[in-house]
């Protein structure tokens, strides 16, 4: 068989040489006569698969995407030709999960607040939302879960409107899928509008989707002395972002929350068992066949660990900052998307054994998704 499997996405020849010849491309530059005897072909959020790549793909038998999104892939085409789709729902959800908790403590840590103290919106409470709102319940945070389209189905009994998030939220969190139209539109759901009816100092997340906010009005508000602390890992128009708003931004990177090891391996896992299911094969590897050992393994806590020292410890695996200097130091000289395929490698909090004897402390840290050992 042949497959065609994008740059950036890893373990791809472990799992998959079983099955064929592999060849890697860019994921902005594919070309639809690279697809001519192509068998399955595997994608991340960048490459539009739509009828033009399609034109010349007389052997298509599968697509799979290795994220949880799927905006950019034409189902109802696919559907159509007869070729299989897979996506990766939650591959990297923990991983963006950690992105945002990560980012919080940090600004937190720099303007002397605790998160014990602010309520957080979450605006989309599917995969990576509900993940996100367990960690910060960990924290003590007071939360608002934002989800009309959960709401109106009748899975979110608590849920409340983007207005109230508006008005309320210390924080808001953005975890929805890109929708350009209909009743559920979230195309620039934060927009010139809106952004003045924030709370003056509000920190505002996007990690899903660039287009959720509208990055023109954004930065004409933070221009006009707009007081928001933004943390910004998704952008319009990406590679070719407004770089106007980076000074305004206090975390900034490029398109990474759920570049995890573990998130990333966790959708070329998801996409290999389709993948063999789709051929009647048993699946012969699994993603722990495959990751290198962590550089910290593990980490005996003493009896004075409090609530100020949880900022000490996920920075320990992972510190957002770091991402932002990439950013900052790389996108003129390296380029968008050349930070993102050479990303260095970042774990997951649950890399990390945490030894404790308090059960308010295991119970915590075990919340917030780290291996926890009470002893």
């Amino acid at each position: 068989m042949r497959i065609l499997a994008d740059q950036n996405m890893p373990l791809v020849e472990e799992f998959f040489s079983e099955f064929g010849e592999i060849t890697r491309f860019a994921g902005r530059e594919l070309d639809p006569q690279q697809l001519i005897d192509t068998d399955i072909l595997l994608v991340r959020s960048i490459t539009k698969v739509d009828a033009n790549l399609l034109a010349h793909a007389n052997k298509l038998k599968f697509v799979g995407t290795a994220t949880i999104g799927t905006d950019h892939v034409d189902q109802t085409l696919l559907k159509q030709k007869g070729i299989a789709f897979s996506s990766a729902p939650g591959c990297n959800a923990t991983a963006v999960a950690e992105y945002v908790v990560s980012s919080l403590l940090a600004i937190a840590q720099e303007d002397d607040f605790s998160l014990r103290d602010k309520t957080v919106g979450i605006i989309g409470v599917g995969n990576i939302g509900s993940r996100l709102a367990v960690k910060l319940e960990a924290l003590g945070c007071k939360l608002l879960l934002c989800d009309p389209p959960k709401q109106a189905a009748g899975e979110l009994s608590e849920g409340v409107s983007l207005d109230t998030v508006i008005e309320k939220a210390d924080i808001l969190s953005f975890h929805v899928p890109l929708v350009k139209e209909g009743i559920h539109k979230t195309k620039h759901l934060l927009n010139h509008g809106n952004l003045a009816k924030l709370k003056s100092n509000a920190i505002v997340v996007n990690s899903c989707r660039g287009d959720v906010i509208d990055n023109s009005a954004l930065l004409n508000f933070m221009q006009a002395g707009g007081g928001l602390s933004l943390v910004l890992d998704v952008w319009e128009n990406e590679p070719n972002i407004e770089q106007a708003l980076l000074p305004y931004t206090r975390i900034g990177s490029v398109h990474i929350a759920g570049h995890s090891l573990e998130g990333k391996a966790g959708g070329t896992d998801m996409l290999y068992q389709a993948v063999c299911q789709q051929l009647g094969k048993p699946t012969t590897h699994k993603m722990a066949d495959f990751l290198p050992q962590p550089e910290f393994m593990a980490v005996h806590l003493g009896t004075t660990f409090s609530d100020a020292n949880i900022c000490q410890l996920v920075h320990s695996v992972y510190d957002a900052r770091r991402d932002y200097g990439l950013l900052k130091n790389g996108l003129n000289s390296e380029g968008f998307d050349s930070l993102r395929k050479n990303y260095p490698g970042r774990r997951e909090f649950s890399t990390l054994t945490v030894k404790c004897s308090s059960t308010a402390n295991a119970k915590r840290l075990s919340q917030l998704g780290f291996n926890v050992i009470e002893e």
